[in-house]
């Protein structure tokens, strides 16, 4: 009894692949390099400082594409500041907005 409760406990803590995602301060940053970054690792947060306010930073998590988003987001443009363009175009999850058929 103590042997298959425990290889119950030992499988019930088995874990699964935590995928960690990356952070990333892209102020210095070219366009080229941020979009590379976010195709190679799939999804990044990426940081940077707000344009309105450059001692607030902002961040988000962007997506290579929407492979990376849950089931009932999408991925869009999106675009952040980087060294060499004020914006940068990635994609990030929204939520997917639901249009009944037939409705104009």
């Amino acid at each position: 009894m103590k042997k298959t409760l425990f290889a119950a406990l030992a499988l019930s803590l088995v874990a699964f692949d935590a995928h960690a995602i990356s952070r990333y301060e892209i102020a210095g940053m070219s366009c080229g390099r941020v979009q590379e970054i976010v195709r190679a690792e799939g999804a990044a947060i990426l940081r940077y400082p707000s344009p309105r306010n450059p001692s607030l930073t902002l961040y988000d998590r962007y997506v290579a594409h929407g492979g990376f988003c849950q089931i009932d987001e999408e991925a869009a443009a999106a675009f952040v500041p980087t060294a060499d363009t004020p914006s940068c175009r990635v994609l990030k999850c929204r939520p997917l907005v639901f249009q009944p058929f037939g409705d104009d």
